[in-house]
């Protein structure tokens, strides 16, 4: 082999060895900056996240919870949604982060006998053309339900005009702790509440009740 071609050979292999250089260079760059895209949308996504922090209010008084077997909201009851949670829901809201609020209805074991007429007026009470004293519930699924459409019918009085609201029912299946409730017939104030849930814009899947990240709770 003559010196010229051996050096054409060694410039060659340097030239491989170049382009083999730049090709692993830009490849680094790209999956740099794909894990700097990723890193900022996770950033994005706890900043959602923590704009619908937990706010635990825990009012047990029997001045705040609502008559057995009605969904109808007291005086005492809406005065306490008008003065506690109502600026909580504003602030939280206030950031633009909240795709939707949903309200959720929870009771507690007791029967209810009354023969439901849900499927005929349901619709008429949650778009407010009819008042929730006009439905019976059937079953404490559907006391939930209408204790949250009741609840969402008063926060849509108070100029909340741009939040979206969704109502809920969880019957008796879950403790305030989230934990599946055991069977018990009798009373219990503790049982029966409200959760309002502040969801971020993204987040399509919904945890469950114990999860305090997004879940904002007024136990009613």
């Amino acid at each position: 082999m003559s010196r010229r071609t051996a050096r054409a050979t060694k410039e060659e292999e340097l030239n491989i060895f170049q382009a083999f250089t730049d090709l692993m260079s830009n490849a680094f760059m790209i999956i740099s900056f794909l894990l700097l895209i990723s890193l900022l949308q996770s950033i994005s996504i706890a900043k959602k996240l923590e704009s619908a922090s937990p706010i635990i209010i825990d009012e047990k008084s029997g001045n705040f919870k609502f008559p057995s077997g009605s969904a109808e909201l007291t005086p005492e009851l809406q005065k306490y949604i008008q003065n506690t949670i109502l600026p909580e829901i504003k602030k939280a809201t206030a950031k633009g982060d909240i795709d939707f609020i949903q309200i959720i209805g929870h009771t507690d074991s007791q029967g209810v006998s009354n023969a439901s007429n849900l499927d005929r007026k349901l619709t008429s009470a949650a778009t407010g053309a009819a008042p929730i004293n006009a439905l019976k519930a059937g079953s404490n699924t559907d006391l939930g339900l209408l204790r949250a459409v009741a609840v969402v019918q008063f926060l849509t009085t108070k100029g909340l005009n741009k939040v979206k609201f969704r109502a809920y029912s969880a019957g008796q299946l879950y403790m305030p702790s989230g934990e599946l409730a055991k069977i018990d017939r009798g009373a219990n104030d503790a049982r029966r509440r409200i959760e309002i849930r502040f969801i971020p814009y993204g987040q399509s899947f919904q945890r469950g009740s114990s999860d305090s990240r997004s879940i904002d709770t007024a136990r009613l």
